[in-house]
């Protein structure tokens, strides 16, 4: 829920034309160009962000973009029609791209998922997501966003000075273990 707030925040009072349309608008929407682009480190964690944005996607399906159990012949076909949110791996983003199926016509916004998994990883530490991350900034989003055309939407909980995450207001909770943080305690970024 937190990631649809901060969505309709970062696109104003246009957010419902943006987002929530499902119609394509020939010679101004492409289909397969979504407005919002976010890439996370896998499959599971896309489809964890996709549920903070389902009520913007109740007419205008969100497109799902990795390998697991889907087909680039599956999402081809899926991009022939108007897409707003768009959510994958980095492999599979840059794929779609390469073949023309992805289209970037549309995309303002792209939301780097900054969780770290089980094992501390994330976007930026995981060597083949973080090669494979760096290879599509670099082909295809360093210049639009030099130029003005593309912010980036850093998300996930927010650090402490410590290093560790925050976790919101202290509770003593005897005897157990502090809850790790939920999706409402997480920020985002817009550069």
């Amino acid at each position: 829920m937190a990631l649809g707030s901060h969505m309709k925040a970062a696109f104003g009072p246009s957010w419902k034309q943006v987002l929530c349309e499902g119609k394509l608008v020939e010679g101004i929407i492409d289909p397969g160009s979504p407005a919002v682009l976010i890439i996370s480190t896998s499959a599971l964690r896309s489809l964890e962000l996709l549920r903070g944005v389902r009520s913007l996607t109740k007419e205008c399906h969100a497109a799902k973009l990795f390998s697991k159990h889907m087909k680039v012949e599956e999402q081809v076909a899926m991009l022939k029609n108007r897409v707003n949110f768009a959510s994958g791996t980095p492999s599979r983003v840059k794929k779609l791209i390469d073949i023309e199926a992805l289209g970037l016509s549309r995309l303002t916004m792209i939301v780097l998922d900054m969780q770290a998994d089980v094992k501390g990883y994330s976007l930026f530490t995981l060597p083949q997501v973080r090669d494979e991350f760096w290879d599509l900034y670099k082909d295809f989003f360093h210049q639009r966003l030099l130029q003005g055309h593309l912010r980036i939407c850093l998300f996930g909980p927010i650090p402490s000075a410590n290093g560790k995450e925050f976790k919101g207001k202290k509770r003593r909770v005897p005897n157990e273990q502090v809850a790790e943080p939920q999706l409402q305690i997480l920020s985002c970024v817009l550069f």
